[in-house]
């Protein structure tokens, strides 16, 4: 899928611009996921779920693949991106979990 908002560009100087610009916009949105998992870890503390919910992990993976082949990207690849980023964020939950609650 080409992205029809991308301006033209002249020279490589300008599109490394682009995408280092793009990377902290990325950047950005991994850490407004990871707020998100800390709120998720207060949820899950309150009610006495567990860090990692498979059929939850499952979905989300469902969900990237197809949003990744609706942008025309390989749904293997990103498959691989967010179960690294899964993993990653049920090891900050259970971290987080297994502290006490300072509330």
């Amino acid at each position: 899928m080409e992205d029809d908002s991308l301006k033209p560009i002249a020279d490589m100087a300008a599109l490394r611009g682009e995408i280092d610009a793009l990377d902290r916009v990325l950047v950005s949105a991994l850490a407004r996921r990871a707020a998100m998992i800390d709120r998720a870890v207060e949820i899950k503390r309150r009610e006495g779920m567990a860090a990692r919910i498979d059929s939850r992990v499952e979905e989300v993976v469902a969900n990237v693949r197809g949003a990744a082949k609706e942008a025309g990207l390989d749904a293997d690849m990103v498959e691989r991106m967010w179960r690294a980023l899964i993993e990653w964020s049920i090891a900050r939950e259970e971290k987080a979990l297994s502290k006490p609650n300072v509330a």
